[in-house]
């Protein structure tokens, strides 16, 4: 049976636009994250990359959480950002590092 992760963010947006919080429950997490050639681990590792890519800060932090959810660790989530440095640029790496610090609280 599929999990679908609570996302306070999805229940704001689903009166207005009840369409993509369909699409979000049933293809990304009926669909795509159940597909077997990922661990969620890798899924999550790679989600927060593109997040940070594409300067999407609330999603990157919503992910964060999730991503420690299914076994990625708080070094891992430095070292991605550490590396997307180079790919990304440093704002974005920085900004997403902010945003990490925050939602992880002091054991970050």
């Amino acid at each position: 049976m599929t999990t679908i992760p609570q996302s306070n963010d999805r229940e704001k947006v689903r009166n207005f636009v009840p369409k993509l919080a369909e699409i979000s429950e049933q293809v990304v997490y009926g669909d795509m994250w159940q597909r077997p050639g990922l661990t969620r681990r890798e899924r999550s590792l790679i989600t927060l990359a593109a997040l940070l890519a594409m300067g999407h800060e609330k999603q990157f932090r919503n992910h964060v959480t999730r991503g420690i959810d299914n076994g990625v660790t708080e070094e891992e989530i430095g070292e991605m950002i550490t590396h997307l440095a180079l790919y990304a640029g440093i704002p974005a790496s920085m900004t997403a590092a902010l945003a990490a610090t925050d939602v992880l609280g002091d054991s970050a």
